[in-house]
């Protein structure tokens, strides 16, 4: 029996999701069994008359808050119990096997434009529980009891603010089911691509270029072609169909620190790059070939 990965959604507008979900990949493994999505709506753990779920924050200022009840009751209706609850559970091994792979059964994240910057390395944390518990923030945001007594992590996907927490949740889901096993058609996929997991060792060939492009880890991928050979008066370049595959790797390797050293230069300083990859950016830089 195949047992998946499980995402659970709080949220005031559970609708959002219906179409996000409805294809691709994500309908695709929701079909097999590999991963299980479902949005609940935090109205339904409002018990006034108005269902009311925010309120002005206290100390003045605009906006509304989300309310700490509602979320509580959405959470505790779900089997998460506070991090002190958890944290007692663990140490009296009363939940958890203490097994590499599920050192953690659930991990409850509050999606926030304050939470740390969602990322590749993040998603294959993720990928690694049994299940994502999303709280999506709204308004001017969640009252912080509720990250303080339930939430594991506070997630941002950028430096800049959304609407609500909704689009993060859909970014996150995506990032991270795919990297659970079997999800994609090709396991090598979730591997060899913009900020694909580092190599445990940097194997590199008689050109001092790594074997697999994502050996240095972290960085954005090179760029791709495909058929006709020739498109709008540009043609794919001729390294990539002579059949020399170690010229191809090298060729691959350049264009990859090209490209990270053009848009994200910030990734090239925790990189691990071989001698071969500092000659190659020290050259980019020189004769300004970040942007050739």
């Amino acid at each position: 029996m195949i047992v998946g990965m499980r995402f659970d959604i709080v949220t005031i507008f559970p609708r959002f999701f219906e179409s996000v979900f409805a294809h691709g990949i994500v309908r695709r493994a929701q079909k097999e069994g590999l991963v299980t999505v479902e949005a609940h709506d935090l109205r339904d753990y409002a018990h006034d008359r108005h269902r009311t779920v925010d309120d002005r924050p206290f100390g003045g200022g605009e906006g509304m808050v989300l309310k700490p009840e509602p979320l509580a009751n959405a959470l505790e209706n779900l089997g998460v119990r506070t991090k002190t609850e958890r944290e007692s559970s663990r140490s009296e091994g009363q939940q958890f096997s203490g097994s590499a792979k599920d050192q953690e059964a659930t991990r409850v994240i509050l999606l926030s434009a304050q939470g740390q910057l969602f990322t590749q390395r993040v998603a294959r944390e993720l990928a690694g529980v049994e299940r994502a518990v999303l709280v999506c923030g709204r308004y001017e945001g969640v009252d912080e009891r509720v990250n303080e007594l339930y939430c594991d992590m506070e997630l941002s996907i950028g430096d800049y603010v959304l609407s609500g927490g909704e689009l993060a949740a859909a970014v996150v889901v995506d990032a991270t089911m795919r990297l659970i096993p079997g999800v994609l058609g090709n396991e090598a996929s979730g591997e060899f691509e913009s900020f694909g997991a580092a190599d445990s060792e940097i194997d590199v060939d008689v050109l001092g270029v790594p074997r697999s492009q994502h050996g240095a880890g972290g960085l954005v991928d090179y760029p791709q072609y495909t058929r006709p050979a020739e498109f709008g008066g540009l043609r794919a370049p001729e390294v990539l169909m002579n059949g020399d595959h170690a010229e191809i790797r090298r060729w691959r390797r350049e264009q990859q620190l090209r490209k990270t050293l053009r848009n994200r230069p910030e990734l090239l300083e925790r990189a691990a790059l071989s001698a071969e990859d500092i000659r190659m950016i020290e050259g980019m830089r020189r004769g300004g070939g970040a942007n050739s």
